[in-house]
């Protein structure tokens, strides 16, 4: 709106001009070389009007001739820039997408056109990394890191080729000049600070870290946690040598990082065997609520190491109860409850995680077990251990440790190492585990005696309705047999045969002393609950002990939908041995 105003505002004086001199035309003379010119004075002014334009279109043209080489130049150059810029452009979606091919096609053309631009040689270098010529991309890096410009990009690429053959003193002298840079590249200073750690330069490394905070690269939160790491480190690496500066490192690596469990357990180790045991305990306690682990719970027990087992019981379920309820908690009491012969108190500690145990709680029950006598309780939760899922460990990249590391043995990274399930995160299929068999209800299913119950019969009882006995029992595969006569004599089929000396091989199992644990008085859990599967369910194949659950496939339809018959085949003997039996059914 103001510049309609501002140009109606000009248009009405050059208007009001007009008119003006057109009120008031007047008279110009001009006398040169003896001539007289006379006009007005509007007149004059169209042809000075008429010799500026016409000077300006003269000009323009003559400028246009003088600077017509300099134009072409400059247009050529235009063309030839918008031609680089394409091939380049390609070139790294080449690179970005795989296309090795491509990428090298659009490296020479972007070469021929401009050979010395900084993109140009980022490309030509990722080209041949991608092409798998690695002389090239060092040639390139090489001149990269000579530019000003490119420096610290070449040598970054210098670095991660050095680090591909494994030459690691060159990737260390490319990061730690590259780490000298104004610019403070962060994989640099990181770079550096990996490398003195793997190369066990505790203090060079604690030096990094501090220029590292210095120059903004990293925030104070992982500035604490990486130095309480390297302080541990630091103190692991003086434990046997210099036990003072051991113990004042790890005491301060566990101020800095409470909940740093290796920094905690060796302050609380190295203080306690100094005799300071109540600055032992405070630390040991404070990392146990952030963090409760088995490496704090053994180091908290053994504060006094004259103390007999029920003091040490007394500890630990003191240490637990200043900490969360979880399952490490119940494991610590439950281990010291073993040592102390406290039976009862374990399994209350560990009955919560007897469900769906893993490892360590399956072997404790074990221990409990074999200790209060029931070997087949024993053997039984020593199979399910064998099964259970894996407990939490030291882990880092997939790798699995014994003990804590402060670096990744596989990447070289810095506090990678975490208490946790090696498997978490990832699906692996079901977890083979104890399962109860299922109990007939009573109001459905009666067990009662049939023909097979009398002298010479199979001795397996036959599952009946409770009102009146079901004419068609179904056999195992779940189809209907042929009625039968009322005055048909029921034969003896080999099944019955088989589950008579069965029962007999049981028997000789039981008094066995491999099986029973040399008592032939005491039957064992597992052959218990075989038998009683058997004797509630009618007409099945006897299974293994309730361990492992056999899961089978369901049969095929057929191509017209119905169920094809098996041929019945003759089941094989029975072995002797109660082992042998199980890995039959296996086999089977």
């Amino acid at each position: 709106m103001i510049r309609v105003i501002i140009y109606l505002i000009i248009l009405a004086a050059l208007a009001f001009g007009a008119v003006w001199m057109a009120d008031r035309p007047g008279e110009v003379a001009i006398t040169w070389q003896g001539r007289r010119i006379d006009t007005s004075v509007m007149v004059l002014l169209a042809a000075v009007a008429a010799l500026v334009v016409a000077c300006v279109i003269a000009w323009s043209i003559l400028r246009a001739i003088l600077r017509a080489p300099e134009t072409i130049a400059r247009y050529r150059r235009y063309r030839r820039g918008v031609r680089g810029y394409r091939a380049v452009s390609q070139g790294l979606i080449a690179v970005g997408s795989g296309n090795a091919r491509t990428a090298k096609k659009f490296t020479a053309e972007a070469v021929r056109i401009a050979p010395r631009e900084p993109l140009t040689l980022l490309l030509s270098a990722q080209s041949a990394q991608l092409n798998g010529d690695r002389d090239g991309a060092v040639a390139t890096f090489q001149q990269m890191a000579e530019r000003d410009d490119t420096r610290v990009l070449g040598l970054h690429g210098l670095f991660v080729e050095a680090q591909r053959r494994q030459d690691h003193a060159a990737a260390l002298g490319f990061a730690e000049e590259a780490a000298r840079d104004a610019s403070r590249p962060v994989w640099a200073a990181q770079a550096v600070l990996e490398f003195r750690c793997a190369a066990g330069d505790w203090s060079g490394a604690l030096e990094r870290l501090d220029q590292n905070l210095n120059g903004r690269l990293i925030d104070r939160r992982t500035y604490r946690r990486q130095r309480a790491v390297l302080l541990t480190a630091q103190a692991l690496s003086l434990a046997d040598s210099d036990r003072a500066r051991a113990t004042a490192l790890a005491r301060e690596a566990a101020k800095l990082a409470p909940d740093l469990v290796p920094a905690a357990a060796l302050a609380g180790k190295l203080l306690g065997d100094a005799g300071e045991r109540r600055k032992a305990a405070r630390t040991i306690e404070r990392a146990w609520r952030a963090n409760p682990h088995p490496d704090l719970a053994a180091a908290y027990a053994k504060l006094r190491p004259g103390d007999s087992a029920r003091q040490r019981l007394s500890r630990v379920e003191t240490l637990a109860a200043k900490g969360p309820v979880d399952a490490e908690s119940a494991l610590a009491v439950a281990r010291a409850a073993l040592d102390a012969q406290e039976f009862a108190v374990a399994r209350n500690a560990l009955a919560p995680y007897a469900g769906a145990p893993r490892r360590r709680v399956a072997a404790l029950m074990a221990e409990l077990e074999m200790a209060q006598g029931d070997e087949g309780r024993a053997r039984e939760w020593m199979a399910r251990a064998l099964n259970a899922r894996r407990d939490p460990a030291w882990t880092a990249d997939a790798f699995v440790s014994d003990h804590w590391l402060p670096i990744s043995p596989v990447s070289g990274r810095l506090d990678a190492f975490e208490w946790k399930d090696p498997l978490a995160g990832e699906d692996h299929g079901p977890v083979i585990d104890h399962r109860a068999e299922p109990q007939v209800p009573a109001t459905v299913m009666s067990v009662q005696a049939g023909p097979a119950a009398a002298p010479g019969g199979t001795g397996v009882p036959q599952a009946q309705p409770q009102d009146a006995p079901h004419p068609h029992p179904l056999p195992v595969n779940g189809e209907r047999e042929p009625p039968r006569q009322a005055d048909e004599e029921e034969p003896r089929s080999p099944r019955a045969e088989e589950e008579q000396a069965q029962q007999s091989d049981e028997e000789e199992s039981r008094r066995s002393p491999f099986f029973g644990g040399g008592r032939s008085d005491r039957r064992p859990r597992t052959a218990a609950t075989a038998v009683e599967s058997r004797t509630t369910r009618a007409d099945m194949t006897p299974v293994a002990p309730a361990v492992i659950p056999l899961v089978h496939a369901p049969d095929d339809p057929g191509t017209n939908g119905e169920k094809p018959e098996e041929p019945e085949t003759e089941a094989p003997p029975p072995p002797s041995d109660g082992w042998s039996r199980i890995r039959a059914l296996f086999r089977s």
